[in-house]
């Protein structure tokens, strides 16, 4: 596992702020957000500290296509077969909230 950073979310994966967790692996996590904005809300992180989407570099490119396939599985197990939605808030003016 990549060092965590201390945000929030790092706290999340070292286990040091409670989470409804759904599936973890050695790449990333998935957890039911605090503060839902829909029925199913899951929030899929990768344990690798990356603060938005556009600070991600070529050389991620595994670890993104992971993120991805962690939704579907996700999704998956929670039974949600008549579709879901993915979004990925980027920056303040993408309404990104949270910074890992």
């Amino acid at each position: 596992m990549t060092e965590s950073s201390d945000t929030i979310f790092g706290k999340i994966i070292r286990r040091e702020i409670p989470a409804d967790i759904v599936y973890e692996d050695e790449l990333c996590l998935a957890f039911r957000d605090i503060n839902p904005q829909a029925p199913v809300h899951v929030l899929v992180i990768p344990k690798q500290p990356i603060a938005k989407l556009s600070d991600t570099e070529s050389q991620d490119h595994a670890l993104m296509g992971h993120l991805l396939l962690t939704v579907k599985r996700v999704a998956e197990q929670l039974g949600l077969t008549n579709g879901y939605r993915v979004v990925i808030n980027t920056g303040n003016d993408g309404g990104q909230t949270v910074y890992h």
